[in-house]
């Protein structure tokens, strides 16, 4: 019987991708409405200015996102393209650099020569890609991937404050989109920690802290802002 293993990394990118975006979703629109709010804006103000920031966040994550990304992703290729021609120029060199590498992860000298050897005879860039260089294609950027993702989640992640601010009246908005935003920042955490193998009581600690602590921030400004004026 054959002994089938579930790994979580190739869950990386999109994870990291979409996990950010509903984290920054929640806690940027949380923030910006309670600072509008502390200032003493009028209903109509705190739900333009949030759904303002829900678009502008939104936009501002996919292109975030699909740059990052796609200069990671050029970063890559050109790796790629300076061992590729390595390997047209010096093959033998290349094949003493790979037995040197497996030697130094515990193989003995001739074995770790012959796999060197059978593995590029085989897909010669891609042993070193995944060997010398540390590119992987479970790994493998995904520029579009990460910026609808990121985009999607912020605006899920941005509309659950939002909604909140719209149907509570104003004189319980701050308490009611603070309290709901942590709830909601707790189960993001739990669930990214989840999925990604990790603990669940960590994951929903540690968002729900930076989230409290970005909404006390903007809610002091919010405040001082709205006195002065």
């Amino acid at each position: 019987m054959i002994h089938s293993e579930i790994h979580r990394s190739n869950r990386a990118g999109w994870l990291r991708a979409a996990v950010l975006g509903a984290n920054d979703g929640i806690v940027s629109t949380a923030s910006l409405i309670i600072g509008v709010a502390a200032a003493s804006t009028a209903h109509e103000g705190i739900l333009l200015a949030g759904v303002a920031g829900l678009v502008a966040g939104a936009m501002s994550m996919a292109a975030g996102e699909y740059v990052s990304v796609s200069s990671q992703l050029d970063t890559e290729n050109a790796d790629l393209e300076i061992e590729k021609k390595s390997l047209e120029q010096n093959i033998d060199a290349e094949k003493e650099e790979l037995a040197d590498i497996y030697e130094g992860r515990g193989l003995d000298a001739v074995l770790a020569k012959q796999v060197a050897e059978q593995l590029m005879a085989h897909d010669a860039l891609g042993a070193h890609a995944r060997d010398d260089i540390g590119i992987s294609e479970n790994a493998s950027p995904q520029p579009i991937q990460a910026a609808f993702s990121s985009a999607g989640t912020f605006t899920v992640g941005a509309a659950l404050p939002l909604l909140v601010a719209w149907v509570v009246p104003g004189n319980q908005l701050i308490s009611v989109v603070a309290i709901s935003s942590l709830v909601f920042l707790a189960l993001l955490g739990g669930i990214a920690a989840r999925v990604g193998g990790a603990s669940i009581i960590v994951g929903a600690v540690r968002v729900t802290f930076w989230g409290a602590l970005a909404m006390v921030l903007t809610a002091g400004v919010g405040r001082i802002f709205g006195v002065a004026a």
